[in-house]
């Protein structure tokens, strides 16, 4: 059974606990890491390392001896309560023995968590998971977090006080971290706030973040797409500092907007023209640049690239000027364009 968005985040704090097996996959191996942490302590709790119902297999193991994993599931410990069986960094080529293991699992065995790389739609070991109802397939893809996850997360360390402003640095901080460093700022600001009941304002998370982020120009560039203005100033920061010039980033916006442009101008729309780019898109960014195509259309997306075009060649001018001055002012207009 296959399970995807509000679902699978619900699923890794709530699991089905009569499940055989799930198997988790993508290409963060961070975000797999801390999700299947998640995963094992809603099944078997804190103390099932101690009390030995955590057995944890690599996949060089299972392939050397394919008993282990049947073994494992089957195994009766010591002391009573669920358990879990961890296969980590799985392939195809390990499909008959999972295959085989799950035909073979009851009631009372231990629950199978199975852990790999990025596997597409016609991976035989995707569809081992996928087809009986006792187990689950949770695909990991580079997605942004939900604010109903980070709303949990803050519930898990007892953070249920937070300014509106302090929320909304909370979610930038979310797309910029990986899951697991997130993870770590709650905690550090749980701590930092221990004993403390005003609300966490900005300046309480400022104190327990890192002290540099990296960004990427990527994220600039959806940030000025998805209109999403108060984000541009404070990201073009990290990137400056990371040795990112003006001109680089003008060129990357027009791009981006010309390929949202040449995709809403598509016949059949820009979920097909986007396939029909070079190279095509596919998957959960296909989605989010087809939300973004649909939200400027045609006429606004023109407007845009005019913007940009007016940008490089003041950019480019032998007057000096202050060039990432211009590009932020450049991008926030863009981003305030945009209807939200």
């Amino acid at each position: 059974m296959k399970l995807a968005g509000a679902k699978a985040t619900g699923f890794f704090a709530n699991p089905d606990k009569s499940c055989a097996a799930v198997l988790i996959f993508g290409m963060d191996s961070e975000k797999i890491s801390t999700r299947r942490q998640e995963l094992t302590l809603a099944l078997v709790g804190k103390e099932a390392m101690d009390e030995m119902r955590l057995t944890r297999l690599s996949a060089g193991e299972v392939r050397k001896e394919p008993a282990l994993v049947l073994d494992a599931i089957k195994a009766q410990g010591f002391f009573p309560g669920p358990r879990v069986v961890v296969v980590e960094d799985a392939t195809d080529g390990l499909t008959s023995v999972f295959d085989a293991a799950l035909k073979e699992w009851s009631q009372g065995d231990a629950h199978l968590i199975v852990t790999a790389g990025s596997l597409n739609a016609r991976s035989k070991l995707r569809k081992v998971f996928e087809a009986p109802q006792n187990t689950y397939t949770i695909g990991l893809y580079d997605d942004p977090t939900r604010p109903e996850e980070v709303d949990r997360m803050l519930a898990d360390v007892q953070l249920t006080n937070v300014s509106m402003e302090a929320k909304k640095y909370l979610m930038a901080l979310a797309r910029d971290l990986g899951l697991g460093d997130f993870k770590q700022v709650l905690t550090k600001l749980s701590l930092y706030k221990l004993k403390d009941d005003s609300p966490v304002e900005v300046g309480d998370i400022e104190a327990c973040a890192p002290a540099t982020l990296d960004a990427d120009i990527d994220d600039v560039l959806h940030m000025v797409a998805e209109a999403r203005s108060g984000e541009v100033g404070p990201t073009l920061e990290r990137l400056a500092g990371q040795g990112v010039n003006a001109t680089s980033l003008c060129i990357g916006a027009t791009r981006h907007f010309r390929m949202l442009h040449a995709a809403v101008s598509d016949p059949q729309g820009p979920d097909v023209g986007f396939s029909k780019s070079r190279p095509p898109v596919f998957g959960p960014r296909k989605d989010r640049l087809v939300r973004q195509a649909r939200g400027w259309g045609s006429a606004r997306l023109e407007k845009a690239l005019q913007e940009l075009m007016d940008t490089d060649l003041t950019l480019r001018s032998s007057k000096p000027v202050p060039a990432m001055a211009v590009i932020e002012r450049a991008f926030i207009r863009l981003a305030m364009m945009r209807p939200k």
